[in-house]
């Protein structure tokens, strides 16, 4: 009868812990809804003229003018182009140069290419070499002193889920 008792204490205490780890698991807060990165080029986003001459043919948009710039919501920034995330709210910061700063990009999302002038580095979204803007090193703005200068027309923003 005392073997039966405690097999039954610890069936309980087991039933116990099981339901407040799914209680906890409930209580985080919901994935967030993965963005679809296009992979093949007949799949990328039809783009504007004005975006075609900053992605496309490696423009750029007048300083101060880009929806992007004062955007301080936590979320996701993704390339127009193909949707490949590219960085996260969370390393963006006010430059005060007139296009979105970065400090840092998500992991493999974006290459950097010597530019022809010799003196900037271009960056391009990794997955489909889309025109984003320049990065700089050096300039002191944040710990990480490396500063991604971004057009806002090359990027949308996903927002995280609430």
């Amino acid at each position: 009868m005392k073997r039966l008792s405690s097999i039954i204490n610890n069936l309980v205490l087991f039933a116990g812990l099981l339901l407040l780890g799914s209680l906890q698991a409930c209580a985080q807060k919901p994935a967030q809804v993965p963005v679809k990165k296009n992979t093949n080029a007949m799949e990328w986003n039809k783009l504007t003229k004005e975006e075609e001459d900053v992605i496309v043919r490696k423009g750029t948009e007048y300083p101060g003018t880009g929806e992007l710039l004062n955007n301080t919501a936590k979320g996701t920034y993704t390339c127009k182009r193909c949707n490949a995330p590219l960085y996260r709210s969370e390393t963006k910061f006010d430059a005060h140069c007139g296009w979105p700063s970065f400090d840092d990009e998500i992991k493999g999302a974006v290459l950097r290419i010597p530019d022809a002038d010799g003196s900037r580095t271009e960056i391009v979204c990794a997955n489909c070499k889309a025109h984003l803007g320049h990065v700089f090193v050096g300039e002191g703005f944040t710990a990480k002193s490396t500063r991604h200068c971004v057009n806002s027309i090359s990027m949308n923003f996903v927002p995280d889920a609430k």
